[in-house]
């Protein structure tokens, strides 16, 4: 079956004598509109003059008005209009219902992905760095958002098929072991680090700090434990690798609650020798400044410009944070020869990746401009009722408590197997769906309250949208599937939702190209919106097998468009019924 979109291409191709290739970005699915019907397809005539070359162009809306006259109707398209500065296509109704239907149907997870955006894209290696929390301190609110950004990059470039390798680039080297080290022979419990270890090491890690502050021999000792394990002390090695394994354990299993895996749980332990082949190689090529108090800095203006000075070193020789990111980088080429590298943090890192790039370039790495920095906001003000978050278990437990508390009041935990994993999924979707509202560059101020409202824009509404979905599949799908008159389907709700699930692949794109995960929510939102007005009016139950039938297929198909659009944000769509008797009104 081809696509009516394949279709019309090669009609306006044929017409306007242009290869289809210089058409495709040129022509949009018209976004919907609440007030009137509108148009399925539009051609942007700005986009089209501008790959034509022609400076001496008239009026670009006559060149609209003109091109629409050179168009004709025909078995594809219904009708023509021009808008401001475009040509609307309108197309025939039953075949943009059956192709829409059926093309959502055969290709199911892989609806919007086979597009023609994305023809002849070329499958690339891709290395994303993401989470990266610090062995015994907080994993604070910027790890939780760089572990949700992170994921959601890799599974849009994996749906793409690009072969993603997930990287989690823990902080477990540094003077941080040196205290914990002290600490554990100090205040350590065997059997408290083997049950929680997050929890012990923390705890241990803040009272060494108090005690260093306190008293002189403990900062001492501290400072030996970690030269000790500078120098490769085998006992001191064999204590930091226990605290490193036990975290790491324990990470997979929260992790797993939220969905996330890495490939690969890297750190800056591995680059502590590889650091020191950095600093030669600066050294051989003549970049390394001594300072006065015995630092190694590269001056990256070259003219001394303070603000481009870059530290590497310090008086004591052992390597920083920046060195070891060079010799990750430099490592990770080695051995993935990737196409592309993208780490996620926090913005007020921004500064530190253009030194590590232009480092790397300097240092003659010509691959330093496949590397590249997804920077996002800070978020103000998340709290558990704990307290300020330490771990992102904490989190994940806040969750699922307010969660529980919110069903418990729509009287629905009763009826289901699990309540406490579904509150989970579903509390998991609200925080990403308020998180990826805005531009990731944005700052935030964060209310539970705004996350888990019951009505409006929230994740919860995506859950239960398609938890109901599921539930008229199961309620009638045995019987109607099979009688399907796509003559049917002609009413201005079900237009509605046909035209904006021709849209999905353009927000895929979208996003694909700016790594902002708010294009695929405001789509899914609108999707949900559309299908809670559908379900009102075009009932299923007592309607004749081929309406019920035509109907079950629409409904079918908006269900499978929303489950590939919250998979790809890392949220994984509940199938649970008699659940959500408020969705409706959710609306």
């Amino acid at each position: 079956e081809v696509c009516d979109f394949e279709l019309f291409l090669s009609c306006l191709s044929r017409v306007l004598n242009l290869p289809p290739e210089n058409l495709i970005t040129s022509i949009s699915a018209v976004p919907i509109s609440q007030k009137e019907e509108v148009a399925d397809f539009q051609l942007s005539v700005d986009s089209l003059l501008e790959k034509d070359n022609d400076h001496s162009r008239p009026d670009i809306q006559v060149q609209a008005k003109r091109l629409a006259e050179k168009l004709r109707c025909d078995t594809v398209v219904s009708e023509i209009s021009t808008g401001q500065r475009t040509v609307n296509f309108k197309i025939n109704r039953e075949l943009l219902t059956k192709t829409v239907l059926q093309q959502v149907i055969e290709d199911g997870s892989k609806y919007g992905l086979k597009s023609e955006l994305f023809s002849g894209l070329p499958q690339k290696k891709i290395v994303v760095e993401f989470s990266s929390p610090n062995v015994a301190k907080k994993f604070h609110v910027g790890h939780l958002r760089s572990t949700i950004i992170g994921n959601f990059i890799a599974n849009l470039k994996e749906a793409l098929g690009h072969q993603v390798i997930r990287i989690n680039y823990l902080g477990d080297w540094g003077m941080q072991f040196g205290l914990l080290g002290t600490g554990f022979q100090l205040f350590g419990y065997e059997e408290k680090l083997q049950s929680n270890p997050l929890q012990h090491l923390f705890e241990v890690y803040v009272q060494v700090n108090k005690e260093a502050a306190d008293d002189k021999s403990v900062a001492k000792a501290a400072q030996e434990f970690f030269q000790r394990l500078e120098l490769g002390d085998v006992q001191a090695l064999s204590l930091w690798q226990k605290f490193r394994d036990l975290s790491i354990e324990e990470y997979i299993r929260v992790y797993k609650r939220l969905g996330v895996y890495f490939d690969e749980y890297s750190g800056e332990s591995f680059y502590r020798e590889k650091s020191q082949e950095v600093l030669k190689l600066l050294e051989s090529k003549g970049l390394l400044l001594k300072t006065i108090k015995g630092t190694a800095v590269v001056d990256l203006s070259g003219n001394g410009d303070p603000s481009s000075i870059c530290t590497v070193m310090r008086s004591d020789g052992t390597s920083l944070y920046a060195t070891r990111d060079l010799a990750a980088a430099i490592d990770r080429m080695d051995k993935y020869n990737f196409d592309t590298m993208i780490y996620v943090t926090d913005k007020g890192q921004k500064k530190h990746f253009q030194q590590v790039f232009q480092m790397l370039k300097i240092m003659g790495y010509d691959w330093a401009e496949r590397c590249q920095h997804v920077p996002f906001g800070v978020v103000q003000g998340m709290k558990t009722r704990r307290g300020d978050v330490t771990f992102l278990e904490d989190v994940l437990n806040e969750i699922q408590l307010r969660m529980l508390q919110n069903m418990a009041s729509i009287k629905t935990t009763k009826e289901l197997k699990n309540p406490q994993e579904t509150a989970e999924r579903v509390g998991l979707a609200a925080l990403i769906i308020q998180d990826f509202k805005g531009l990731l560059l944005s700052d935030y101020k964060f209310s539970w309250d705004r996350v888990f409202q019951s009505r409006g824009d929230t994740g919860v509404f995506l859950q239960y949208t398609h938890a109901r979905l599921h539930s008229l599949e199961e309620t009638f799908g045995c019987g109607y599937l099979n009688d399907f008159n796509t003559a049917c389907l002609q009413e201005p709700q079900s237009v509605s939702i046909l035209q904006h699930l021709l849209r999905f692949d353009e927000v895929l794109y979208k996003s694909s190209q700016d790594f902002q995960p708010r294009h695929i929510v405001s789509y899914l939102l609108t999707l949900s919106h559309l299908a809670a007005v559908a379900h009102k009016t075009l009932q299923i139950k007592d309607s004749p097998p081929e309406v019920a039938g035509a109907r079950l297929h629409l409904f079918k198909a908006v269900r499978s468009v929303l489950a590939n659009g919250m998979k790809l944000l890392g949220i994984t769509p509940m199938e649970f019924r008699s659940c959500c008797p408020g969705w409706s009104a959710m609306v």
